[in-house]
């Protein structure tokens, strides 16, 4: 048995006799150079497989680093700073927002188009982009919007509160003519009041054009979803881009606070996460989700939601919701999906949000993972924040700016903050955006929750798996989602303002405005 292992041969696998032979005759110097050169070959071979199964074994990837367990108890995975905030690949995609060569300059008219911007400050702002295009399109003058007073926050600014109002006139004025106040011999006329239908073509207001021949004034009750997202002509996509990426600057006063704050956070640690934490109060009591919350905040919200009235949704199965991916995310679920991504407890994250329901005893689940927590309120100083109080509109536009020049963005819910922020970000180079898929991921925690994962090496896999295409990458504009017919396809369409590519991005020199 010593001779048969001690007579191993690497000559194609000769028998251990034969093998002696060759040694017990005098072996030419070629035989003995030749067989020298095999064993260290091998040798090297061997030494490389098993350091390569050392590795595996240990967990030691050359993209993962497993830590040692995090404050909450569970174990965290930590990727290459590159792979934590660098943007996605942009393939030399730049804005493009230039007229064609058949654009014509804007033309006087003395038809006038008011309107009543409805809801939130970015629904506000993606109406009034809309509603510039339509005036366009009907040839009409646009008097300045009057904002939304009546929403939940109650908000009392006015367009110049919010909006440089003067930039906004001077940068458009090639597109049309805009106004501050209707002309006083126009106010007592009778006005057509018209709810525009939703998702609308050219050809449908070109047909509203036949307005003009009864009024000259024309009242439209809301700004919000007026165009359609796809099949409009290449110029009237380029102005709504236009309109809002640099006509719809916010007025000195939140411009300038907006940039000192993010000064302020860079100087803290260079780079930040601007995460969009939809736990308000308004946020969980409209969307019916209360899961983690007591039966007496559950309740709390339901009577929220029967005394809203226009609030279709009176009943709300809110397990159905959580499960369809229709909640935002709780903050301790935002901090278990922020350390399977590989995010240290040291990172800095900006919190834009306003007031989190029941306040720091649902916040602490996210802060004890996450210690490093910045507000507005305190990053900036109570002198700085006075002029915007009670102005939630106002407030919400440095949250806005903040986010934008984040390192990367987080929504926790996909609403209208989320969308306008994700299209700007990928307008301004694709910056890195990362969209929870919260339906997957409720899976994943539900399974945490009974037992049947635990937070550490294959946790972390599954959410980078889940998510390694949904970090703002250049894509095309989705379509409606299929086997959806008639006008009901338009809801299904992802939002212009959430991806304006192709349209207001491109790969050529021609029309780039830098931003």
């Amino acid at each position: 048995m010593v001779n048969n292992h001690r007579g191993i041969s690497y000559y194609g696998g000769r028998s251990s006799s034969s093998s002696t032979k060759v040694f017990l005759r005098k072996p030419s110097f070629l035989i003995i150079t030749l067989y020298m050169i095999i064993l260290f070959a091998f040798s090297i071979f061997f030494f490389h497989f098993n350091t390569r199964n050392a590795l595996d074994d240990d967990g030691q990837k050359p993209l993962f680093v497993e830590h040692s367990q995090s404050q909450s108890g569970s174990e965290g995975l930590q990727i290459s700073d590159e792979q934590l905030w660098d943007a996605p690949f942009s393939y030399g995609l730049h804005p493009c927002v230039k007229p064609t060569s058949k654009y014509r300059a804007a033309q006087g008219s003395d038809r006038y188009i008011t309107v009543r911007s409805n809801g939130g400050l970015n629904q506000m702002r993606t109406g009034i982009s809309d509603m510039v295009a339509v005036a366009r399109i009907m040839n009409a003058t646009l008097v300045i919007p009057q904002l939304d007073k009546r929403s939940f926050w109650h908000d009392s600014s006015t367009f110049a509160d919010i909006f440089d109002e003067d930039h906004f006139i001077k940068t458009l004025q090639g597109d049309l003519r805009i106004v501050r106040e209707l002309p006083k011999e126009l106010e007592s006329l009778p006005r057509a009041r018209k709810h525009f239908t939703s998702w609308s073509g050219v050809g449908y207001y070109e047909e509203m054009m036949q307005l003009w021949k009864e009024y000259q004034v024309i009242h439209v009750a809301k700004s919000d979803s007026r165009l359609a997202n796809n099949d409009l002509p290449l110029d009237v996509q380029r102005l709504r881009c236009r309109t809002l990426y640099h006509s719809l600057r916010f007025s000195p006063p939140i411009q300038i606070l907006g940039e000192k704050l993010v000064e302020r956070l860079r100087s803290r640690g260079g780079r930040y996460l601007a995460l969009h934490l939809r736990y308000e109060k308004d946020m969980l009591s409209f969307t019916g989700c209360t899961y983690g919350l007591t039966e007496a905040e559950s309740e709390e919200l339901r009577m929220m939601r029967e005394n809203t009235n226009h609030w279709k949704v009176k009943k709300i199965n809110a397990t159905e919701q959580r499960m369809g991916g229709f909640c935002p995310l709780t903050p301790k679920e935002v901090g278990i999906f922020l350390r399977a991504l590989g995010y240290p407890p040291s990172t800095l994250i900006y919190i834009a949000a306003g007031e989190i329901y029941s306040g720091n005893i649902h916040l602490s689940e996210l802060m004890t993972r996450f210690p490093n927590l910045v507000f507005k309120e305190t990053l900036a100083t109570k002198e700085e924040l006075k002029a915007f109080a009670n102005h939630a509109s106002q407030t919400a536009a440095l949250d806005y700016i903040i986010s934008v020049k984040s390192d990367v963005f987080i929504p926790s819910h996909s609403g209208n903050m989320a969308r306008a922020v994700e299209g700007h970000r990928r307008f301004l180079g694709h910056r890195k955006t990362i969209t929870p898929d919260r339906s997957g991921l409720v899976k994943l925690f539900d399974k945490l929750e009974n037992g049947r994962l635990r937070e550490g090496h294959s946790f972390s896999h599954l959410v980078k798996q889940m998510h390694k295409d949904r970090q703002g990458a250049p894509r095309k504009r989705k379509g409606p989602s299929p086997g959806i017919k008639g006008r009901a396809r338009f809801r299904t369409e992802e939002s212009f303002y959430e991806n304006p590519y192709p349209e207001c991005i491109c790969s050529s020199k021609a029309g780039r405005i830098r931003s």
